[in-house]
């Protein structure tokens, strides 16, 4: 399909062992900002927040993460492990030039930028955080409050082996466009059925749910994090509660 904003850029990034598909956009001379999107997103999830980035001066990098959409989609839950992810966006900056970026995640991808501020705080500026807690906060809330537990009932389900991909592409996709009936257009719906339907996609982005079950890599409450953060929270968001 062809994408909307021509004056978008995209190349294809080599990264630790893999390429990710980037889109670019901005001047190469100014402030770098990665945007990082979440589960079952694309690089497209940010498109509405590149403009007035660029507008503001900003080199804007927004790869499809790892196992989503044009992105390289590696066998093996292993490979979706948070310390890899972390490697890929690392060395997604090193590859472009860049020693200290702004990063910006939503979703799996403040997971991801969570986790890249506590191991390697001196690479970042500032960073934003939209509707996801530090992860230790995470896990403990999850803990005492059944609500939110019967909220995130599809992590535990996708630990299973193969009936989540069935379960995802049933009746017509309805389990990722149920929850926002409303941002689904015919447009949208099939940019994202595209990248959805990518070869090895499926399997792909769900194995990043079935690695947050592993023990690598995960911080404690103590573990503070050292660079600028703001976080923003919609309180519709309907798998996660804001009073975390």
């Amino acid at each position: 399909m062809e994408e909307k904003n021509m004056t978008l850029s995209f190349e294809y990034i080599k990264t630790n062992g893999i390429q990710l598909h980037c889109a670019l956009d901005g001047p190469k001379d100014g402030d770098p900002v990665i945007l990082l999107h979440g589960f079952p997103e694309a690089w497209f999830g940010w498109e509405n927040q590149i403009g007035p980035l660029v507008q503001s001066g900003f080199r804007v990098i927004v790869p499809d993460q790892r196992g989503y959409n044009l992105s390289d989609k590696p066998a093996g839950v292993d490979q979706y492990m948070m310390p890899v992810l972390v490697d890929d966006i690392l060395g997604l900056a090193d590859t472009l030039g860049y020693d200290r970026f702004y990063l910006a995640g939503h979703d799996f991808g403040a997971m991801v930028s969570w986790s890249l501020a506590l191991r390697a705080p001196e690479r970042l500026r500032r960073m934003a955080i939209a509707n996801v807690p530090h992860p230790a906060i995470f896990r403990s809330y999850l803990k005492t409050h059944s609500a939110q537990m019967l909220k995130s009932w599809y992590a535990i389900f996708f630990q299973l082996p193969g009936l989540p991909e069935r379960f995802v592409k049933a009746a017509n996709w309805r389990f990722m466009t149920g929850a926002m009936p409303d941002y689904w257009g015919d447009d949208q719906y099939a940019r994202y059925r595209e990248a959805w339907d990518q070869p090895g996609a499926i399997t792909a982005m769900i194995n990043w749910y079935r690695a947050t079950f592993s023990r690598s890599g995960r911080p404690r409450k103590s573990d503070a994090i050292q660079p600028p953060t703001l976080i923003i929270w919609g309180k519709k968001d309907p798998h996660l509660s804001y009073q975390m």
